[in-house]
Parts: C-alpha cells; structure tokens; sequence
C-alpha cells in the first residue's frame, strides 16, 4: 500500500490511525474465520479469508483491503476483541 496514503487514512469511527496488519495478525484473524463465528462490528458473519487488512494501531480494529482497496467503513471493521487467539 501507498506509504502517503497509509499515512492519512484512520479508523472511521475512532479516529485511531491505522497499520498495515502482519502476517501473523491475518492468519491468526483467518484462523478464527475458518472456526466460524467472526462478526463484522454491524454484526454481519465474516466468511471469506483477508488476503490483507488495515489495523488500528492499538489493535482492536480490523479492516479488510479488498484487491488493493482499503474498506473503511464503519460496518465492516472486525473488533478484534472477539478473536480468542489474535496476537496482542
């Protein structure tokens, strides 16, 4: 992802700038995919693996980057605190 556009992009709801998330931080997000019960914050089912995704920087936030693409919307974040086994 563009450094400069990493640079200005925040979470849309807390306003909290976002990472890009490691490689340890999408398999374990995959990992809990797979097992079911993942919630996007509306509370819509997460089905399909994330090649790639944006993370707060406190960690609690998860957005999904569809084919180079950034999802920031509010609807479509995945809180973290849900996850079991996610890295802190």
């Amino acid at each position: 992802m563009d450094a400069k556009l990493l640079e200005i992009l925040c979470c849309p709801s807390t306003k909290a700038p976002v990472r890009m998330a490691s490689r340890i931080e999408i398999d374990a997000l995959n990992r809990c995919i797979g097992n079911g019960g993942v919630r996007t914050t509306a509370d819509k089912p997460v089905d399909a693996a994330l090649s790639d995704a944006l993370i707060t920087r406190d960690g609690k936030i998860l957005y999904r980057i569809d084919d180079g693409i950034p999802v920031m919307l509010v609807d479509e974040g995945i809180s973290t605190l849900q996850l079991s086994s996610f890295p802190t």
